[in-house]
C-alpha cells in the first residue's frame, strides 16, 4: 500500500547556473522547498560544479539533494543523453570525461558564433560567457544574448530559426560513445539513466528495443519514463521498457528556470507528478554499484 511519504513529488532532472540554468543551486533547492518538493535531482550538462551547493542547501532547508549530471553520448546513429545519480563527485575518470566534453563544446560555440556572425547577427563570446556566470557555456546563453542584442524576440525564436538542429547556426558536437560514458559513470559509481527517450523520436516497441537492449547489456540502469514532453503514450511505452528489462524508472522537468519559462520545478509543464518511491529504487541501484 503507497503512502503519503511515498507520493510526495521530487524532481530528478534540475539544471542549474554551473551550466545553462537559470538558478543557482541554492536558488534551486529554495525553490524545491517552496514549492513543497520532498527532493530534487541535479543534472547538469557535462558538470558536477554545482552539487556541493545544492546538497548543502538542501541539509539546511529540508530538501533531499540527489548529485548528479547530464552527459552527451552518440549510439549508432542515436545522439542520446545520460544522466548519472549519485556520482563520486571526485572520481578522476568521470573528471577526465567531464573535461573532454567541455572541451568539444568550447570547439563548438565559436563556430555557432561566427555562422551567426556570417548570417549578420554578431554575438560576441565575451557576452555569451558573461551569461553562463563561469559555467558550462551553451546555446541557451547564445540565445539569451541574441534576445539581448535585439537578433530575435525569444529564446525560443533564436533556436527555431538558428540554433536547433538543421537551422542555419548548427553545429554538430562531438560526442563521446555511450558505451564509454556508461563505463565511466558506473566506475564512479554513478547510476546511468537514459534521458528524455521521448526527444529520441522512438514510436514503437520495436525502435525502443533496439536502442536499449544494447544500452542495458552496457550498463545502463534506469530510464527517464516522466518527462514534461512525454504524452501518455509514451510514458506507458517507457514504463513497459523499464519493466522488460528490470530498469529503474526515473523523471523530471528538466528546469532551467526563465531560458525555459513554462517548465516549473516539479510540474513540468504543469500536470508532471514525480513520486518519491521512485527515487528508493534509484538508491536501490546506487548500493548495488
Amino acid at each position: 500500500m503507497l503512502t503519503a511519504v511515498d507520493d510526495r513529488p521530487i524532481d530528478l532532472h534540475v539544471h542549474t547556473t554551473a551550466s545553462d540554468g537559470d538558478l543557482s543551486p541554492r536558488e534551486c533547492v529554495a525553490r524545491a522547498a517552496a514549492l513543497g518538493l520532498a527532493a530534487i535531482g541535479i543534472a547538469d550538462h557535462d558538470t558536477v560544479a554545482g552539487n556541493a551547493e545544492a546538497m548543502a542547501a538542501g541539509e539546511e532547508m529540508g530538501v533531499e539533494v540527489v548529485p548528479g549530471l547530464e552527459v552527451a553520448a552518440k549510439h549508432g546513429h542515436w545522439s542520446l543523453h545520460v544522466l548519472g545519480y549519485y556520482p563520486e563527485l571526485g572520481d578522476a575518470g568521470l573528471g577526465r570525461l567531464l573535461r573532454r566534453a567541455r572541451a568539444r563544446r568550447d570547439e563548438r560555440n565559436p563556430q555557432i558564433l561566427a555562422r551567426l556572425a556570417a548570417l549578420g547577427l554578431p554575438v560576441p563570446f565575451e557576452e555569451v560567457a558573461a551569461e553562463a556566470r563561469h559555467g558550462v557555456v551553451g546555446r541557451p546563453h547564445i540565445a539569451a544574448v541574441m534576445v539581448r542584442r535585439g537578433h530575435v524576440a525569444t529564446a525560443e525564436e533564436a533556436f527555431a530559426r538558428y540554433l536547433a538542429k538543421g537551422r542555419p547556426a548548427y553545429v554538430e558536437r562531438r560526442k563521446p560513445e555511450a558505451a564509454e560514458v556508461l563505463e565511466v559513470l558506473l566506475a564512479a559509481r554513478a547510476v546511468p539513466v537514459l534521458a528524455h527517450p521521448g526527444t529520441l523520436g522512438i514510436e514503437s516497441s520495436d525502435a525502443l528495443e533496439a536502442l536499449l537492449g544494447p544500452l542495458v547489456e552496457l550498463g545502463l540502469r534506469g530510464i527517464e519514463v516522466h518527462y514534461h514532453a512525454h504524452n501518455a503514450v509514451q510514458t506507458a511505452l517507457f514504463g513497459r521498457a523499464a519493466e522488460r528489462h528490470g530498469l529503474a524508472v526515473t523523471g523530471g522537468s528538466d528546469f532551467h528556470g526563465a531560458a525555459k519559462p513554462d517548465i516549473e520545478l516539479g510540474r513540468g509543464l504543469g500536470g508532471m507528478h514525480v513520486p518519491y518511491r521512485l527515487l528508493e529504487r534509484l538508491k536501490a541501484e546506487r548500493a548495488r554499484l
